[in-house]
């Protein structure tokens, strides 16, 4: 899934790709670069940002969505408000991405129910333009995997079709550093819940401090790389994302990911093709002196 932000303020690319034209322009790339989906998004949710107007998300999704789906592109639509969302659906997007879960806007899941479109559910513990509490969690995943299991509950009761949901375990909202770690070493519990997964770290602010050599400790007062300085970082999740299971992942680099996925699957379709013939290990360093062990 290919990001494309049609803002002003997103952290990673804000403004590029407002202009309708280059956006369009930039989402034919992404799919020329490997993209499957390309996921349109009107508002920004970074911290400190400023919602836009319906109107105004409106105007920057809409002509996007209905343009690249012309091409036939495969288009989702990121988006809190039902509106949005139905308005993309009617221009041609096949997916809803509500990083909400359907909690922003309670018009939201009659509109998935009556769409019929698959729709991601993302852990969302409020806006984080708001003023909020340091995030607390006694047990980051357990606690992810039990709030995404009580939205597809409520979700389910208000008429929507299991078999639409997609889950998102939320990197980086409502969360920090050592959360986003922890969730990530735990995501097949994630996986375990019986749902596509969407993956989603993309150049997220944790990627940006990362240890200088192997056992080395994190610097945490050091200031992060900036966003577009966390591809290789992006790509090496990306991998370990599909290695677990996960349905899709969501990136603003597609090539990047795109050559980490290829290579693991090249090594996944040699392996099973090669003949076992045994295992083969370094010799130690006494071997290597002569001294039998």
């Amino acid at each position: 899934m290919g990001v494309l932000n049609v803002t002003p303020d997103s952290f990673s690319d804000g403004g590029r790709w407002l202009d309708a034209d280059a956006a369009v322009a930039r989402g034919r790339q992404l799919v020329e670069e490997g993209a499957d989906l390309v996921d349109v998004g009107g508002e920004s949710t970074r911290p400190g940002s400023v919602r836009p107007s319906l109107q105004e998300e409106l105007d920057r999704v809409v002509p996007v969505v209905r343009a690249l789906a012309a091409d036939g592109i495969v288009v989702s639509v990121d988006t809190m408000r039902a509106e949005v969302a139905r308005a993309s659906v009617e221009a041609g997007a096949a997916l809803i991405n509500d990083v909400s879960g359907g909690l922003a806007d309670e018009h939201m899941p009659a509109l998935v129910a009556r769409t019929g479109v698959p729709y991601v559910v993302m852990h969302w513990r409020g806006l984080l333009t708001e003023p909020h509490e340091q995030p607390h969690y006694e047990d980051v995943t357990g606690e992810v995997c039990r709030e995404l299991t009580e939205r597809v509950d409520a979700l389910t009761t208000s008429g929507v079709a299991r078999e639409q949901l997609i889950l998102d375990p939320g990197f980086g909202f409502s969360k920090d550093a050592a959360h986003n770690w922890e969730l990530l070493a735990g995501l097949d519990r994630v996986l375990d819940l019986g749902l596509p997964v969407l993956f989603g770290t993309s150049r997220k602010r944790f990627l940006g401090r990362l240890p200088s050599r192997p056992g080395a400790e994190v610097d945490a007062q050091a200031e992060p790389s900036p966003p577009t300085d966390r591809d290789v970082a992006t790509a090496a999740t990306s991998l370990l994302a599909t290695q677990a299971g996960c349905w899709a992942v969501r990136v603003h680099d597609v090539s990047a990911s795109r050559d980490a996925l290829a290579v693991w699957e090249m090594t996944q379709r040699h392996r099973t093709a090669a003949p076992r013939v045994g295992r083969h290990r370094a010799p130690t360093q006494e071997e290597h002196r002569g001294v039998p062990r």
